[in-house]
């Protein structure tokens, strides 16, 4: 079905039909699409695939959402397979959120996990494939880096570094003695493969016996790392197993009790030599030395240090006395390994009470939860040695001297606990709900909630409690008014001013229930709705007691009184770093929702919404309500404000034609944010932040690079050509002069861009003929940036050089630079500023998922005494048009970015 106006949707605490709901929501159920689209990861099938969302957990871009795993906030869906979820729906505005109090300030993520079934049911999903890089470092060889590093210091007046002479750079070039001059490239495929596989298994059971339901979800999944060293580096694998059981207790009590438990082990290397090749110029040194070169037969002595050293498959570690400390290889072979285990374990109780006795429509329940959290690492460090070489004319090591300790094994075993963490919830309800009459409906709620978070080594726990109440009406199934409310409370606040009520009002109209439109050939269904209300938090509050004072007694001494010797006493005094305000309060989301939802023709679903949250009182340290002297006096205040608004619109089409069926989905986000109110004192309106982007990106507006004829002979600029930073020389950037003061400094920085896309697209296409069904998912982002930033874009004094430096500005390249000139020193002007230089266009349109299944022949699967019986063949992250392509791929921290491809099949028993 295109819609399911009639089916239940679970809002966290209340499961309501759809055609109930008020608030805005958008709904997926795994169980329609993931037999076609079979992605495991759960923010791979949140991403491009609901109204509203961005990304995969960042609703209207808010920010992150509050995620709810079966009624438990807090929890992740990282922790979850595709196939043990019924059904996901966000949250989104004030009136969708109300109940969950401060916790669902950037909107709720609600996650359901399946539950048993009166009929006996096993499912099995396996599927395995590689994932390879789709870009790597290209970072340039010893020679190449060799001459380019020379011109950088000749560029700075210096003389050429003394060890990269012609002779030695044709010698890097030429590859003839790679071990005395080395050109060495973590990336290539001597130290990286060029992909990993990757396997996931899922398992499922269902059934009932007598009274008592049960649902059983094991799963198994391994990722491989392209490290390819030692065999040290042998990926993830993960272990999970959920069972889920609901029994009756008597006939007007019901229970369930969930268990889930995951072990997660990452066994490594001590040096991830993806992040290594980052810092390692390729002409510093040999990592490995072959003992075929070593001259024992002339220098007899060297028999001694070869028996000692420790070999791996006929080398030495190589290594460098001035880089003892910078031996990513030898890490890697000689070093040890490490062993990164995840241990979680989780157990829900709830208990549902029919009340109906007391009064019809009566119902009451209570939900405990227990969480365990447990990361640490075992890890073998060894001592090991490093050999730096002298070679003679002949290309013979003649010389060998350890630079580092003596070769030692198995000397430290390590055992230490990263995180240790203990989460505890309970909340309570009483549900009423009873018709009166024909066409009066009313279902009204009371809620309690209290979740505390403690973690280790973290002394205030992390506490969130607060009361809901819900009260619907409905009348003759199409007019609907909702009122939802909280009661928050806050242990970051002071004493009395702790406790924050949060009202949201909406109203529904369902207008093809009216008589005039109820027969309507053409519109199915049509519901109009709207909200408002405010959300109180506290979640946006960085820290515990910021209201209080906080004073330090060593601030300094005084003297005072007389003594012999003319000093006095010596005595300290008490200073004041932070001010007292017990009225600071919580930060304000007032929320608006105006939308529609139509089913036309029983074929197009349309929804749309428009919605504004501003977002007041943020929490802030303000200066400029203060006078300057007031300095450690100010306190921490509710200051900041800013605004969120925007549009979302989403069409779902579903048709047959004859063999050949389609469902086509398309959805469109606008969000657009504007600091209102802002805690600045710029010199130039120009710079203030009020009236920008929230994440409006600051910077210089570069002009090109400074020229030969800007500069007098004496290497002065020209008179009227404003001064930046530091001496500059041709092929610096040149910086516009916004004040026009004859000085371009931090005084010039403006709005330059902004790190979000305030246009979202995505689309799913599914297309079936016969026993075929091909699925695709397409999203696109617009108006968005990024900034070119770290050593790979920007290297400055002896890092090394990647591809960019290339298209460096010389004078023969004036007219067609892309990089400024090379500078062997630190080089404020070019590198240590933003600007719109380094800005770049995120815009982009990705081809995220690709899956193609064919069902095999009934008459098949029935002989094998099966249901259902199909196989795979996958892709996800296979292609992208955007202008900038290429620094958008590239990951450059801890591993690379994938493609996936993968085989797969999934049988139902």
């Amino acid at each position: 079905m295109v819609s399911k106006i009639k089916e239940e949707v679970n809002l966290g605490f209340q499961n309501r039909e759809n055609i109930d709901v008020v608030g805005s929501i958008s709904t997926i159920e795994p169980g329609d699409f993931l037999k076609y689209d079979n992605t495991q990861w759960v923010r791979d099938a949140l991403s491009g695939r609901m109204l509203g969302l961005k990304g995969s957990d960042n609703i209207r871009g808010l920010g992150s959402a509050l995620i709810v795993v079966d009624g438990i906030p807090g929890r992740s869906v990282d922790l979850l397979n595709m196939e043990e979820i019924k059904e996901i729906t966000i949250l989104k505005d004030a009136n969708a959120v109300a109940l969950y109090g401060a916790m669902g300030k950037n909107g709720v993520i609600v996650v359901t996990t399946k539950r048993g079934t009166e009929k006996q049911e096993f499912n099995v999903s396996i599927s395995s494939g590689i994932k390879a890089p789709t870009s790597m470092p290209n970072y340039l060889g010893s020679a190449e880096y060799m001459t380019l590093f020379n011109e950088a210091r000749a560029n700075d007046g210096l003389a050429r570094n003394p060890g990269f002479t012609d002779e030695a750079i044709a010698n890097h070039a030429s590859g003839t003695n790679p071990f005395r001059y080395p050109n060495v490239d973590f990336y290539s495929s001597e130290y990286m493969k060029d992909y990993a596989s990757f396997t996931n298994v899922v398992a499922d059971f269902s059934g009932a016996v007598d009274d008592t339901k049960y649902y059983i979800n094991l799963g198994f999944k391994s990722d491989q790392t392209i490290q390819n060293v030692t065999d040290n580096d042998k990926g993830v694998k993960r272990f999970n197993v959920r069972g889920n059981i609901d029994f009756r207790v008597n006939d007007w009590i019901k229970s369930s009790f969930d268990m889930i438990a995951i072990i997660e082990q990452n066994t490594t290397s001590l040096t991830n030599l993806y992040d290594a090749g980052n810092n390692f110029r390729p002409n510093l040194y040999a990592p490995l030395l072959p003992i075929s070169a070593i001259d024992v037969t002339g220098n007899p002595e060297l028999a001694g240090v070869l028996q000692a050293a420790k070999k791996f498959n006929g080398f030495l570690i190589g290594g460098n006395q001035n880089f003892k400390d910078n031996v990513p290889l030898g890490s890697v072979y000689a070093g040890g390994s490490r062993t990164n285990v995840t241990r979680i374990s989780q157990v829900n109780n709830a208990i549902d009470f029919d009340l109906s006795a007391i009064t019809e429509g009566l119902s009451a329940k209570t939900y405990l939860s227990f969480d365990f959290y447990n990361l640490y690492n075992t890890s073998s460090e060894n001592d090991f040695a490093a050999y730096e070489p002298t070679w003679n004319d002949d290309n013979k090591i003649v010389g060998l001297v350890n630079v580092r300790e003596n070769d030692r094994t198995e000397q430290n075993e390590n055992i230490s606990s990263n995180l240790f963490t203990i989460r505890y919830g309970f909340y309570g309800m009483i549900n009423y709900e009873k018709m009166l009459g024909k066409n009066h409906k009313i279902n009204a709620s009371i809620i309690a909630l209290a979740n505390s978070t403690q973690v280790i080594d973290e002394e205030q726990s992390d506490k969130n409690n607060h009361l809901g109440m819900s009260v619907n009406y409905t009348y003759k199934n199409k007019l609907m008014f909702d009122f939802n409310a909280s009661y928050v409370h806050s242990i970051k606040l002071a004493e009395g001013n702790r406790g924050k009520f949060a009202p949201t009002l909406g109203f529904a109209y369902v207008l093809t229930e009216e008589d005039s439109l109820k027969d309507s050939s053409w519109l199915n269904y049509l519901k109009i709705r709207s909200s408002m209300g405010v959300v109180y938090s506290d979640v946006g509050i960085d820290g515990y007691f910021l209201y209080d004072a906080i004073y330090q007694q060593d601030g300094g001494s005084y003297n005072w009184g007389d003594a012999s010797n003319g000093s006095g006493f010596n005595n300290q005094y008490t200073t004041i770093d932070r001010g007292q305000n017990n009225n600071l309060g919580m930060e304000k989301r007032m929320d608006y929702n105006l939308g529609f939802e139509a089913l036309i023709g029983k074929k197009l679903w349309v929804e749309a919404n428009v919605f504004r949250s501003d977002m007041t009182d943020q929490v802030i340290n303000a200066t400029t309500v203060y006078p300057e002297y007031y300095g450690g006096f100010r306190p921490f205040s509710n200051f900041n404000a800013d605004k969120y608004s925007g549009f979302e619109f989403g069409a779902n089409y579903l048709d047959r034609f004859g063999k050949f069926g389609m469902n086509i989905g398309a959805r469109v986000l606008y969000t657009n944010s504007t600091r209102k109110k802002v805690d600045e004192v710029y010199a130039d309106d120009y710079q203030n932040r009020e009236g920008k982007p929230v994440n409006a990106i600051f910077g210089l507006e570069s002009i090109g690079f400074f020229g030969e004829d800007d500069f007098n002979t004496d290497g002065s600029l020209n008179a009227g050509i404003p001064t930046q930073f530091g001496a500059l020389q041709p092929g610096d950037l040149r910086y516009k002069d916004i004040n026009n003061d004859g000085v371009v400094n931090n005084q010039d920085e403006v709005s330059i861009g902004r790190w979000d896309s305030p246009w979202t697209f995505s689309s799913d296409i599914t297309l079936d003929y016969g026993p075929f069904t091909l699925f695709a998912l397409l999203t696109a982002e617009v108006g968005g940036n990024g900034v070119a930033d770290g050593n790979y874009y920007r290297p400055q004094g002896d890092q090394k050089y990647s591809e960019v430096v290339r298209g460096r500005w010389t004078p023969e390249t004036a007219n067609t630079a892309t990089f400024p000139r090379l500078s062997s020193l630190t080089n404020t002007n070019n590198f240590g500023n933003n600007s719109t230089f380094w800005l770049y266009d995120n815009s982009n349109f990705r081809l995220q998922r690709v899956q193609l299944t064919y069902d095999l022949p009934k008459n098949w699967v029935d002989k094998m005494n099966m249901e259902d019986f199909s196989v795979y063949a996958s892709g996800s992250n296979l292609a992208e048009i955007s202008k900038n392509k290429d620094i958008r791929q590239l990951q450059l921290n801890n591993s690379p970015m994938y493609r996936y491809y993968s085989l797969g099949l999934r049988m139902k028993f």
